[in-house]
């Protein structure tokens, strides 16, 4: 039987990040992707300029043909709009005992602010106590935990909050940093930092989305947490490594690129 993972994201029409990446980074690890759409987005590599937000309705009665239907094995959030639409989310996942990896995506590469001001609290105090893990960069991480994310030391307590809020594991991202590339993966038994040599590419559009799709490929495929964050991880490297600026604005990453293991 195939693999299903689930992504409930945004569309993006450049296809550098929302659903679109979530597809691609699916097929390249060879599971099938679902989609569950939660707003439409005018954007390119430049920028957001509009975006049509779906309804709850709309939102559940996608969730709930898809969830009745197909064998999901683990599932992904991206841009949940408002606290309307994280609600829906979060009332649709109870009963079901799949991992969901919870990516906070609060503002674009670009600078663009997505997300309205409830939806932050509702992921905070909703969404994170059923997700296997959150996957906040280091800006996402400061707004849940409302404390400063700037150095290794502090993206290690920001985990470890996360993990206090409910989340079963959180990886906090250190893209942004100035001195390092570092993750910090946290569960609340142990911590792990996990270096990699930074790779001078400039501004590029959809890594988070792409890994935390990565990371539930793996999961839905059976694989452990900590194996996934570190294919996941791997691929996104590779697929920095072969982006290219087709557009005006930010690099867009090449989906194409064989995952680290293989598959």
């Amino acid at each position: 039987m195939a693999v299903v993972a689930l992504t409930i994201a945004g569309s993006d029409p450049s296809g550098g990040a929302g659903l679109q990446a979530d597809l691609k980074t699916f097929q390249a690890f060879g599971v099938h992707g679902a989609t569950v759409v939660t707003t439409i987005t005018v954007q390119d590599t430049t920028g957001v300029r509009d975006r049509l937000d779906l309804s709850r309705a709309l939102v559940a009665a996608q969730l709930d043909a898809v969830l009745g239907d197909l064998p999901v094995g683990a599932a992904k959030t991206g841009l949940l709009p408002d606290a309307d639409i994280v609600d829906a989310v979060v009332e649709r996942m109870r009963g079901h005992n799949f991992p969901l990896v919870v990516d906070p995506v609060l503002v674009a590469t670009s600078g663009d602010v997505l997300t309205a001001p409830s939806a932050l609290a509702a992921i905070r105090d909703r969404l994170l106590p059923i997700a296997a893990l959150v996957t906040p960069n280091l800006a996402e991480a400061e707004a849940l935990t409302g404390r400063p994310v700037r150095t290794v030391p502090e993206m290690r307590d920001a985990a470890a909050a996360l993990c206090a809020l409910g989340a079963r594991a959180a990886l906090v991202k250190g893209g942004h940093l100035r001195d390092r590339a570092c993750d910090v993966l946290a569960t609340p038994s142990e911590v792990h930092a996990l270096e990699a040599a930074r790779l001078a590419v400039g501004p590029v559009h959809g890594t988070g989305c792409t890994l935390s799709a990565a990371i539930a490929a793996e999961l839905a495929r059976g694989e452990d947490l900590f194996d996934a964050v570190q294919a996941a991880r791997a691929y996104v490297r590779r697929a920095l490594a072969a982006s290219s600026a087709l557009g005006r604005g930010s690099r867009l990453l090449d989906h194409r690129v064989d995952p680290c293991d293989g598959h």
